[in-house]
């Protein structure tokens, strides 16, 4: 029996996905996570934007051109907010939330909406599927925060964080080379009053590189960097979560921070970590962003120097602060959205122009088109023009190629 694990949005995700993966393979079933025909479907679906769920409900009738008679179990955010958009789909049995994705397995054979209750503490999902070169670890769920845009709280409900021990066994149980923390909102981690420097420190012994996931600017402190440097092999990448430069528009969102605090969290990155990438997310088109605001927003961008941004436009979500506003024009979002673009080309070449004629750790992820193509402590994608393993290299970064990097071995 073949079946397909089909995920759509954020890392947690994929994380959860990996974890269904490796539960139906202990069934005996072949899995993969590509579109491909199969026997059984699960579609993990994502509801950040209005988009995002669209893709989501789009994803069956993907399905149903594989197989026309597979068995179709929907789960994830999507489906939280909405389980009555999914089970009437034609091939649909099986309709899940966000909670206790395990549940899946048992299942199989059913049909009907499973929608568990908020979960008050964090739940461990089985052992997950993972590849040789990186891993996804979840360290924890939900969100206080309830930024005036945001659905998620509603979805994946209140941040609750997952024993540091069992992290820690996880990370030495799947033995990747690169152990990436990810998390709903991984700043909030605070198991039993140890927050996510305490849980840095318990990991200083663990021999992999460990890199971080999204953060929010107040967990950047001395003592937060200091333990990061601690670690046997830290990957100096800082996501530090904007969304707006405009400090009117920022409180406006509900974001629990200004753009001198912003600013100073970066400057103390780059005292610790001086060759450190910092990317970031933008919100274009906030509802109450006027011309001033998206200015003062670009220029902030642009004098922190990113070295790479996700940029994307507001998008109305039912159920949030931000919804009863009125949504600015499509054709002034779709602008500013550009011109954010045009700057993320612009600070993402120099970034990496910083980095040419110097040697990096890359680890190679995979083979594609004649390159072994993998990335940088500091995320830079590095291609090399010869097929290798999986693996850690020492490289040489040459020069800028496709929007990254050319690089060839350390002899």
């Amino acid at each position: 029996m073949k079946a397909v694990v089909f995920t759509l949005g954020c890392k947690v995700n994929s994380c959860e996905s990996s974890s269904i993966m490796k539960g139906l393979k202990d069934l005996g079933y072949d899995v993969c996570e590509e579109l491909v025909p199969a026997d059984i479907y699960v579609i993990n679906t994502c509801a950040v934007t209005k988009e995002a769920e669209k893709k989501s409900r789009q994803a069956i009738a993907r399905v149903k051109k594989q197989n026309p008679n597979a068995k179709i179990i929907v789960t994830g955010c999507a489906s939280e907010r909405a389980p009555e958009s999914f089970i009437g789909k034609d091939g649909v049995s099986v309709v899940t939330g966000t909670a206790c994705k395990e549940r899946i397995l048992e299942l199989i054979d059913k049909s009907g909406t499973f929608i568990s209750p908020e979960e008050e503490c964090y739940h461990e999902l089985p052992l997950a599927e993972t590849q040789k070169s990186r891993a996804f670890i979840k360290i924890q769920d939900g969100c206080d925060n309830f930024c005036s845009y945001c659905i998620i709280p509603y979805l994946r409900g209140r941040s609750r964080s997952r024993n540091p021990e069992s992290i820690k066994e996880e990370i030495l149980a799947l033995k990747p080379l690169e152990a990436v923390l990810t998390a709903i909102n991984l700043t909030a981690y605070d198991f039993e009053g140890r927050n996510l420097t305490c849980l840095i420190k318990s990991l200083s012994d663990v021999k992999t590189r460990i890199r971080l996931g999204s953060l929010e600017e107040n967990v950047i402190t001395e003592e937060f960097l200091l333990a990061l440097k601690g670690l046997y092999d830290f990957a100096p990448h800082f996501h530090l979560s904007l969304q707006s430069g405009s400090d009117k528009v920022l409180k406006e969102m509900n974001r629990k921070y200004t753009t001198l605090e912003f600013r100073r969290g970066v400057e103390l990155i780059r005292k610790h970590f001086p060759s450190s990438a910092i990317t970031t997310d933008v919100i274009v088109g906030y509802p109450t962003e006027t011309d001033k605001d998206f200015n003062d927003s670009y220029d902030f961008i642009k004098s922190i120097g990113f070295s790479d941004i996700h940029a994307f436009t507001f998008s109305m979500r039912e159920g949030t602060v931000a919804y009863e506003l009125k949504d600015l024009d499509g054709n002034v979002k779709k602008e500013r959205l550009n011109k954010i673009l045009e700057l993320k080309e612009m600070l993402k070449s120099r970034f990496i122009s910083e980095n040419l004629n110097t040697f990096q750790d890359v680890i190679v992820e995979e083979y594609i088109d004649g390159y072994s193509i993998g990335y940088t402590a500091n995320y830079i994608k590095t291609y090399i023009d010869k097929k290798l393993e999986e693996g850690k290299y020492r490289v040489y970064l040459k020069e800028e190629f496709n929007g990254d990097v050319l690089a060839e071995i350390k002899e």
